[in-house]
């Protein structure tokens, strides 16, 4: 079973800093001392090869950490993007819960993930996941959490499921990427379904 601790009470609106810890896996604020294991993820072709953006520079790389951190200090927080780390505090995959903006009430929320390619095959992705859907229903309190995926990744299509997160649909003409108009394939999960689900 996985804990959470945060810097403040659930109901907040501002939860800084976030540590969600199971077993194997925790997620933790990032900081800019994980350019360089973050570059390993967003600068990979393979990992970006279904992600909404090229492959990264590290310059790049560095200005999403820059806007990471400033995004996790904003009243309300809205976007919680935190650094996947092993109990070593090696960081193996990028994970985001972000809220969406005009939503009723704030109870919507969009999950992403990236796991370094040479840790693919072992588990995280799903771990990741279990541990955006604990933070987004127990602590940010929302009532859906969707994430959006290529029709081609499949990877990801198993790891939604098996989180309980069903297939909605696809969204036409979604992103706009350098080889042409991409869709994207929906899944999502209610709170009671995932209070369902949680003790598993």
């Amino acid at each position: 079973m996985s804990t959470i601790t945060a810097g403040r009470a659930v109901g907040s609106p501002r939860i800084h800093p976030v540590t969600i810890t199971s077993a194997r896996l925790s997620l933790r604020e990032f900081t800019s001392a994980d350019v360089d294991a973050l570059l390993a993820i967003y600068g990979d072709p393979q990992v970006a090869e279904y992600m909404s953006f090229e492959p990264r520079t590290r310059e790049q790389v560095e200005n999403t950490i820059a806007v990471v951190e400033v995004a996790a200090r904003a009243e309300p927080r809205l976007d919680y993007s935190l650094a996947a780390v092993l109990p070593d505090d090696e960081l193996v995959a990028f994970a985001r819960i972000a809220i969406d903006v005009g939503h009723p009430l704030q109870s919507s929320a969009q999950i992403g993930f990236a796991v370094r390619a040479d840790r693919w095959g072992q588990g995280l992705g799903a771990e990741v996941v279990r541990l955006l859907l604990r933070l987004g229903f127990d602590d940010l309190g929302v009532y859906r959490v969707w994430g959006a995926r290529s029709p081609l990744n499949e990877v990801s299509a198993r790891v939604m499921s098996k989180l309980g997160m069903v297939e909605e649909g696809v969204i036409r003409g979604h992103l706009n990427l350098a080889d042409g108009w991409r869709d994207s394939v929906v899944h999502s999960i209610l709170a009671p379904e995932w209070e369902g689900r949680s003790g598993a």
